[in-house]
């Protein structure tokens, strides 16, 4: 019954995969009703997507020449012809205003250039004219060409993206490239953004084999058992299967944080598979009986792994209290499916082992080996004879690790977890080198009013506002209709570029009446004004930096906006994705201590409801918490900042650590009402007992979290790192730290032990 159970959920789990979802933009870590998301959704609705640009440059002599101008103008014009394409702004399409005095109005007319002779092009010298394109489409001081393509906006954030930028966009440059030798650069948020989500694709697939792979490696080498491996690996997967179907099911897309959910099965797994065949083999010794063996397995081992996977699940499911969704969301699944591995380990293992012959002697030889005789035997001569030292040694970490704590930083900038070994991180570094960056920035202003944007006044000041901005360092030149006035000024003034000037009061007038008899005058300033003329919007672009740079830097902005436009005639926000990004990472920051806070709570509340005694629960809460500060304190010395890809470690660490706990204090309580309250005892027999299920436990889990390094992602293989490094130490306090605590608080524990046992 429970065989068909089982095979019946891991059927309806599988045909959930087909509703499993890929997320096609940064994960919102701010919650809907959040100010920030308030100002940004006012953005979209005035102007649509910000982040729709991508960026193809090049920097190449060879472009000059008559045949590869050609053909990249060709290039620009087969992108344009798509119809996710809005529209694209480069060398071969660039378009000049002519005044035409007898209508009144400018003409748009496409700019030549000028031949050095029959093979090359004088691009340079020709665009020294149009200033307006200086920065935009050309870099001056290095002749870097790029285009700007625009996608459409409605498709910015779906599935149509990844197939135009995947199957369209990079065959037709590659075949450019091939026919010119000339390498072109890509880039643009619309492009990371694709690139990055098919990282975490692919990688979610690899670190789930790699996973069960060097977990089953270890498994087999420690445990000896051929049977034990493959039962192991079997639980998992189920336990895989469930966790994506849970995914498919809830409609949840796939993030980098749930992407991180069936690896993290994988290595919650394992020990509760470590814990129930060890401890079958242990009773198979004493007594001989295959059957007994998994009634006691059961019976002594099942409470404390329910109670371990049940604290482990809780302490994931504090993050449903947050009011981050992305949190929410892993909270759920993650929560939902430690539970569902359990019910597999619990339910399979026994049932596997009672259709199976009883294991031969050579499957149980690891168990009185010398290597385990002597890891249990040297954990108890640390315990009898190091305590000083071993105090000392926690002493010392922890307050090393405090000096760390203190230079610990949070990191919001969204491009820090892009593969640094990846082409497409190299082009970014280019367009970030050559053209200040690509992550939008957008600056907000409503004036107030219908037509408030057309007032001279507003107008200078919004000029006023540019210069400043055009002042600052690691920001691109703003993009504005200041942009458009001017360039509307060098052609008033027969496009002489020393007129690429803001106009005065007067020339103002006489430039607005040809503007307003001009066709064109939409396809310039539609993307910069509102419809009524209310709203208008700066653009920038900022280079990919550090956080602290990126918070200086828009608080930088705002003083300079605030000082320009008085709060009570004008309202301005900056706002774009990197602004979200910055601030979700904070609340993330936040809601993840609450949930870790909430979670030690509970927690103690458990083991205070095993012991009856807040002493136990201070104890015990040591080793747990003592790992988590050293690896925050490492993390500050070696500048490792909490970001979303890294900020999930202490949950993760300490949810598999009170595991460990959870396991040492069943089976201590366990053997101080055998003992009649023998503190030192029933240490050692539970050391004896639990300690290498709970050794071997932990170096699998750290080399299964360890399998996080191999990713392309700086913050995944920080992930891995951490959480590898948190269990290292957590094994330590809890084989050694929590027996030594234990025997040393005999006396004061006593008193409660004994009330405990009558």
């Amino acid at each position: 019954m429970f065989l068909i159970i089982i095979l019946l959920i891991s059927i309806f789990s599988s045909t959930q995969f087909k509703n499993i979802r890929f997320t096609f933009t940064e994960a919102n870590l701010l919650p809907d009703s959040h100010i920030q998301n308030l100002i940004y959704n006012k953005f979209t609705n005035l102007f649509g997507e910000e982040g729709n640009l991508i960026v193809i440059g090049l920097n190449d002599s060879l472009i000059f020449s008559r045949e590869n101008f050609r053909k990249w103008t060709t290039l620009n014009k087969e992108i344009e012809k798509f119809d996710e394409i809005d529209y694209t702004l480069s060398i071969g399409n660039l378009k000049s205003l002519k005044k035409n005095d007898d209508e009144e109005k400018f003409d748009l007319i496409p700019i030549k250039f000028n031949s050095i002779n029959n093979e090359k092009l004088s691009i340079e010298k020709s665009l020294e004219n149009f200033p307006f394109y200086e920065d935009l489409i050309y870099k001056k001081e290095s002749l870097v060409i790029r285009s700007a393509i625009f996608m459409e906006k409605k498709i910015v954030n779906t599935n149509l993206r990844k197939e135009f930028i995947l199957d369209k966009l990079i065959p037709i440059i590659e075949k450019f490239e091939n026919e010119t030798k000339i390498n072109v650069r890509l880039s643009g948020m619309p492009y990371i953004r694709t690139l990055n989500a098919q990282n975490i694709i692919d990688e979610m697939g690899f670190f789930v084999f790699a996973a069960i792979l060097i977990t089953s490696i270890i498994f087999y080498f420690f445990l000896r058992s051929i049977k034990g491996t493959i039962i192991s690996i079997i639980v998992v997967l189920l336990g895989v299967i469930w966790s994506l179907g849970t995914l498919g099911f809830l409609q949840y897309e796939i993030t980098v944080l749930t992407a991180l959910i069936p690896p993290l099965i994988i290595v919650i797994g394992v020990p509760n598979c470590i814990f129930l065949i060890n401890k079958f083999k242990q009773e198979i010794i004493k007594n001989n009986d295959k059957i007994k063996s998994l009634k006691n397995v059961i019976i002594k081992i099942g409470n404390a792994s329910l109670l371990a996977n049940f604290t482990t699940a809780l302490g994931f499911a504090t993050f449903i209290f947050t009011d981050s969704k992305i949190l929410k969301e892993f909270g759920i699944v993650a929560s939902i499916n430690i539970l569902g591995i359990f019910f597999i380990s619990i339910i399979l293992i026994p049932i596997f082992f009672s259709l199976l012959k009883k294991p031969e002697m050579s499957e149980l030889k690891y168990l009185t080996g010398k290597k385990t005789i002597y890891i249990t035997n040297l954990i108890e001569k640390i315990i009898k004879s190091k305590r000083k030292l071993t105090f000392t040694v926690a002493s010392f970490f922890f307050a090393i690790s405090l000096i760390g704590i203190y230079n610990l930083k949070i990191s919001g900038n969204m491009l820090d977890d892009i593969p640094k070994g990846k082409e497409f991180f190299k082009d970014l570094s280019f367009f970030n080198d050559e053209f200040s960056g690509v992550t939008p920035i957008e600056i907000l202003i409503d004036t107030k009013r219908k037509n408030g944007v057309t007032n001279y006044n507003n107008l200078k000041k919004i000029e006023k506002l540019d210069k400043s901005l055009n002042e600052l360092t690691e920001i691109s030149k703003p993009l504005s209709i200041i942009n458009v006035i001017k360039f509307l000024k060098q052609s008033y003034y027969n496009g002489n570029p020393n007129f690429y000037t803001f106009p005065s009061r007067q020339e103002n007038l006489f430039i607005s009446k040809y503007i307003k008899n001009s066709e064109s005058k939409i396809d310039f300033i539609k993307n910069y004004v509102d419809e009524n003329n209310q709203n208008v919007r700066i653009t920038t672009y900022m280079k990919n930096i550090d956080s602290q740079k990126i918070e200086y830097k828009i608080d930088e902005i705002k003083k300079i906006v605030s000082k320009i436009f008085p709060e009570d005639k004008f309202d301005v926000d900056v706002t774009g994705k990197a602004i979200l990004f910055l601030h979700g990472t904070k609340f993330l920051v936040k809601n993840l201590f609450l949930s870790l806070f909430i979670a030690i709570i509970i927690i103690a509340l458990i083991i205070s409801y095993i012991f009856k005694s807040i002493k136990m629960v201070l104890i015990s809460l040591i080793p747990n918490i003592l790992p988590l500060i050293i690896t925050a304190g490492f993390m500050g010395f070696f500048q490792i900042s909490l970001k979303p890809s890294t900020i999930l470690v202490f949950s993760i660490a300490f949810g598999i650590s009170v595991d460990n706990t959870i396991h040492f204090l069943a089976k201590f309580r366990q053997e101080i009402f055998e003992s009649n309250c023998n503190v030192s005892k029933s240490v050692y027999l539970t050391i004896k007992e639990r300690g290498i299920g709970m050794f071997f436990t932990s170096v699998i889990l750290l080399f299964g979290f360890s399998v996080f390094m191999m990713s392309d992602f700086g913050g995944t293989v920080a992930l891995g790192g951490l959480v590898s490094l948190t269990l290292l130490f957590s094994m330590f306090s809890n084989l050694i730290l929590l027996p030594s605590i234990i025997i040393y608080q005999k006396n004061n524990l006593i008193k409660n032990l004994k009330r405990l046992v009558n």
